[in-house]
Parts: structure tokens; C-alpha cells; sequence
């Protein structure tokens, strides 16, 4: 009976990614708990307020990160989530998109892409990668063979190629003079 007036309850809530305003889209990773030595009316207080600062344990995982990653945490009764991962949150009604264990550190924005018909969730988020590939060089000088050596590099690189092809033939080479020694047979001496 003591033990279970000095176990700490897990502070439970939801772990939001990215929230789209335009779209009406929440980018879900799942539900978390808070990784903190605050006391648990302390830790409640800062989550409602949307001060809490510190690790966050998402799923069952057991992976903590940051809460400094993530838009939102959401305290647990907050926020609720239907059988048709519709949820509703600060007196809206937000469609939800579920974010991928890869996605929970990614740092830059996410796009919501349809799972497939009659999946659910019906969204899943993906890393937004169209800003890499407007930046991305398409010159011409990028065309033809790589090389893949150090810019300093002041030797042959087809060197050391060479070298093991001539240590391969010279130990050939001495393996057949050992093996014509051992054909000669030594002439037998009498002893009388």
C-alpha cells in the first residue's frame, strides 16, 4: 500500500510535430510521457501552459527526445482523437496525420500524403524535400566519371593495383621453383 502512494505516475500527453493552420492538419507522432524529475503537479502545470521544457518519451519505444523538437505537447485529456483519427483540439476539429518513427527528429517542415485507400490514419506525414531540390546544382560540369580521392592526392591511384598484381606473380612464380625442386628426386647412396 505505501508503495503505490510513493510511485510517480507517468505525466501522459500528445506529441505534435507540426501543426498547419491552413490545412487543418496536426502532424501526430503518438502519444508520450514526460522525462522529467519536476514533481508531477509541477510537470501537469508547465504542460498545460505550454512551458514544459525536457525530454519527452514517445510510445513504447523508449526513445526520448527533446521536447525543443516538436510543436506542441498536448496534455492527454486535452486533446481527442476518434476512431477515424479526426481530433479535437482548442475547440476545433483538426484532421490527423500520423508522423513516422524517422520523421520524429527531422528538423524541417512536413507534408501530409495520403496512406492509401481505407488505411488508416488516411494521412502520413513524409519530410518536405522540395526546398533541397530547388538548391540543388543541375550545372553540366557535374556530368562524367567520379573520382573518389582526396584532392591532395599526389599518387597514381591505379599504384597500388599494379603493386599487388606484381607481388601476386613474383609469389606464383616462387611457388613453381618450390614445387620443381620437390620433383627432383635425390639419387640414392649406397652404403657399401
Amino acid at each position: 500500500m505505501i508503495k503505490r502512494w510513493w510511485r510517480r505516475e507517468p505525466v501522459r500527453c500528445w506529441v505534435i510535430k507540426q501543426i498547419d493552420e491552413q490545412e487543418n492538419t496536426l502532424h501526430l507522432c503518438e502519444s508520450g510521457q514526460l522525462d522529467t524529475r519536476l514533481s508531477h503537479r509541477e510537470a501537469e502545470r508547465q504542460l498545460a501552459q505550454g512551458e514544459y521544457r525536457g525530454g519527452v518519451r514517445i510510445g513504447d519505444t523508449g526513445i526520448v527526445l527533446n521536447s525543443a523538437l516538436f510543436a506542441a505537447l498536448v496534455p492527454w485529456e486535452a486533446l481527442s482523437l476518434d476512431d477515424h483519427y479526426r481530433a479535437e483540439w482548442r475547440g476545433r476539429r483538426w484532421v490527423v496525420s500520423r508522423v513516422p518513427q524517422r520523421c520524429w527528429a527531422w528538423e524541417g517542415r512536413l507534408i501530409a500524403e495520403p496512406n492509401g485507400p481505407g488505411a488508416l490514419p488516411a494521412w502520413q506525414s513524409s519530410e518536405d524535400t522540395g526546398h533541397l531540390r530547388e538548391r540543388a546544382d543541375d550545372s553540366h560540369w557535374l556530368g562524367g566519371r567520379a573520382s573518389f580521392r582526396p584532392a591532395c592526392a599526389l599518387e597514381d591511384p591505379e599504384k597500388d593495383i599494379r603493386d599487388a598484381i606484381a607481388r601476386n606473380r613474383a609469389r606464383q612464380a616462387k611457388g613453381q621453383e618450390v614445387s620443381d625442386i620437390k620433383r627432383v628426386k635425390p639419387k640414392e647412396e649406397s652404403i657399401f
